[in-house]
């Protein structure tokens, strides 16, 4: 028994592995596809043709931006090359995704992530390139897999890609290793430079009862960022960067504690202008908005009411679980996830707190429309008068 147990540990542990460049890529079995002449298929089955492996979701806005360069590889190399992205979101969501926006991709489900463990991963967009040999060619992102690219692999020519090499940490261990504070500790500023591979993120501790609202992490945020925080956390909707900052500026990290709620955005603001030369300012200016306004008092009175007193905070693109917010807080929520980042501003009257939770489909905005009517609420573009942050060099306005 003992004996099984060991062989059963070590083919699980093989079957994992990682794949390293020029290495074979084991036999994949795409269980679950959609939008193919075929429900399921394995990487043996495609030999002969170069295979791109593209991890993406539906909330991910950078992987909507790469569909139509793969859809354009695949078009143009249709039989030589097969395209297969791969999400861990439902079927459901999926074939709501493909209804909306057509492909000429295959789409395949993988929800226990089998296939993502061998191509460790954190940040997607992330790309898997195969040679028509069933060799490992790269890691890599969408944009650098091009026509020349491809042309090479077909015609059997060496390809070099720079290599997509996520930091794997999920977000608690990033701050456990580079930001660990004791519960002991009253006031600090750190501030690194980026954590090459992991993702960009900020936390005030909304859920931790020693730093809730006396803490501040961010981990590989640029400049303007830091500021929009720094100033009562502007949303990007209602921010005009004039620094003339381009996408290759360097991103940065930092963790502030201070001992009182109150000095934690005035600390940040004076931290930075040690640092930095940027300014910022409020400049109230005439924009088309949204007014969150309730159209049906019925239908209103069905949202759930919170009873717990407990505050949750999750939310994405497409999909909220809140307890205990306002209506207030849930225009924030459209504000940043919900209407293309027009400002959304309450005018309900309300002050009551709800649980709220749905999902929706941001490619097709009639989704949130509907949920918003049968919630009794609606969203009305007009003119409004915005407090915007503007961000600005010394001597430049």
């Amino acid at each position: 028994m003992k004996k099984l147990s060991l062989l059963l540990i070590l083919l699980v542990n093989c079957a994992f592995a990682q794949v390293k460049n020029g290495e074979p890529v084991p036999d994949i079995n795409f269980t679950t596809i959609l939008n193919a002449p075929l429900k399921t298929t394995k990487l043996s089955q495609l030999k002969g043709k170069v295979v791109l492996i593209e991890f993406w979701a539906t909330w991910c806005g950078s992987c909507i931006v790469a569909m139509p360069h793969l859809k354009q590889l695949q078009q143009k190399y249709a039989g030589k090359l097969q395209v297969i992205t791969i999400t861990d979101e439902t079927v459901k969501r999926t074939q709501q995704f493909l209804s909306v926006k057509p492909s000429n991709l295959w789409f395949a489900v993988d929800t226990s992530n089998t296939i993502a463990r061998l191509f460790p991963h954190q940040l997607i967009p992330h790309t898997v390139l195969i040679s028509a040999d069933g060799k490992l060619i790269a890691n890599t992102s969408p944009e650098l897999v091009t026509d020349k690219v491809i042309d090479s692999l077909l015609n059997q020519q060496e390809v070099h890609l720079a290599e997509k090499k996520d930091n794997t940490l999920d977000y608690h261990a990033i701050i456990k290793k580079y930001f660990f504070a004791a519960d002991t500790v009253k006031s600090r500023f750190m501030m690194l430079p980026e954590i090459k591979g992991a993702p960009g993120f900020s936390t005030t501790y909304l859920n931790d009862s020693t730093f809730h609202g006396r803490r501040l992490t961010g981990v590989n945020l640029d400049l303007t960022t830091l500021y929009r925080i720094a100033n009562n956390d502007f949303p990007y909707s209602r921010m005009i960067d004039k620094t003339g900052q381009d996408k290759n500026a360097p991103s940065y990290c930092l963790d502030l504690i201070v001992a009182d709620k109150a000095d934690l955005l005035p600390t940040l603001q004076k931290e930075l202008a040690k640092r930095f030369d940027l300014q910022a300012k409020i400049d109230p200016q005439m924009k088309e908005v949204y007014l969150l306004k309730i159209t049906d008092a019925e239908k209103f009175k069905s949202i759930s009411r919170n009873t717990s007193g407990k505050r949750t905070y999750y939310s994405r693109h497409g999909e909220i679980d809140q307890q205990n917010m306002s209506m207030h807080d849930f225009a924030g929520y459209l504000e940043d996830y919900g209407t293309g980042r027009l400002p959304v501003i309450d005018e309900t009257g309300n002050t009551e707190k709800f649980d709220i939770k749905f999902s929706f489909q941001p490619e097709n905005p009639t989704s949130l429309t509907k949920i918003l009517s049968d919630m009794g609420l609606s969203l009305q573009k007009q003119q409004h008068t915005v407090d915007m942050l503007v961000l600005y060099k010394p001597n430049t306005l």
